[in-house]
């Protein structure tokens, strides 16, 4: 009995369909791959230096959250492009069409600095923060300590405690520091006459990076008079990032911190302890726990 083959699915036939599809896509590849220049492999490698050098350049500050969500605009404006929404395909393209404009005014900080490491020669540098292995409880007593026995002696003091948005263009205009958290060196830094007590002082993954840095001031007309400098400058600083900062009133030594653009005044020992451990220690005190604790506080002074 003689079977042939050539008619049953799978055999010669359809190998030969397949084999063949694949050489027209291996010659295809080849001849995309031939007509690469190493011009272009230059330029490609150049494009990509300068999209990492903008992510590295931007990452410590709050220019990089900017950058973010314009790339998801830029995403969402393909998604709408390629499923034909028309009215809103067309709103995203007429906006991110003035890109280089707007690029050129939200990272004018940015760029200057840029073209300030370009002017030093040293694009290419990179610093790399060495972290602490400090235990959570630790960092919370040292910083409780410091800060009320600050408010016990009335001694000013302004401390901002990064969250998601890096605050490395504020921490910039002050004095780097790259120390442990504890309660003699905070003190000593705010320490009246002392260079550095001027400013704020920047904490960042359980580490004080910078001190005596320069906070943007709140706007907002409706604060109470009774505030100073310090209090304005946390309100600011919290208007423009989602950092925390806690406040030591010089005059009065009240305790005070600054979230999302609301003050937070008259807490005490423990609420400043829940607080705290929110930051820095994980399943901390909710928020609705602080918010009871401030009315009390308020309803007492």
């Amino acid at each position: 009995m003689i079977i042939m083959t050539n008619n049953v699915p799978g055999f010669p036939a359809e190998r030969g369909a397949l084999a063949l599809s694949y050489d027209v896509f291996a010659k295809a590849i080849a001849s995309g791959l031939s007509q690469i220049r190493i011009l272009d492999l230059i330029d490609i490698i150049v494009i990509a230096i300068i999209i990492y050098k903008l992510i590295v350049l931007t990452k410590e500050t709050r220019a990089y959250q900017v950058l973010k969500g314009m790339g998801i605009l830029f995403l969402c404006a393909v998604v709408c492009d390629l499923l034909q929404i028309q009215t809103l395909s067309w709103l995203l393209s007429s906006f991110l069409s003035s890109g280089l404009i707007l690029a050129v005014v939200l990272f004018q900080p940015e760029f200057r600095r840029a073209l300030e490491h370009i002017g030093r020669g040293n694009l290419f540098d990179k610093s790399v923060l060495n972290g602490f292995s400090q235990e959570d409880s630790t960092i919370v007593s040292e910083l409780q300590l410091a800060i009320t026995d600050l408010a016990k002696r009335r001694v000013g003091a302004l401390i901002v405690i990064e969250q998601k948005t890096a605050l490395g263009d504020i921490a910039a205009t002050g004095t780097r520091i790259d120390g442990v958290i504890s309660a003699p060196l905070v003190e000593n830094i705010f320490e009246p006459n002392t260079p550095l007590h001027d400013g704020a002082m920047i904490i960042r993954d359980r580490q004080i990076i910078a001190a005596a840095c320069i906070l943007p001031l709140a706007e907002n007309m409706s604060v109470a008079r009774e505030l100073g400098t310090r209090h304005r400058a946390a309100l600011g600083i919290s208007t423009v990032s989602d950092s925390i900062t806690i406040v030591v009133s010089e005059e009065t030594g009240v305790i005070s911190y600054a979230r999302d653009g609301k003050l937070v005044r008259y807490v005490d020992n423990r609420a400043l302890k829940d607080l705290l451990e929110t930051i820095f220690v994980r399943g901390g005190a909710s928020p609705l726990a602080l918010l009871k604790r401030r009315v009390k506080n308020e309803e007492k002074h």
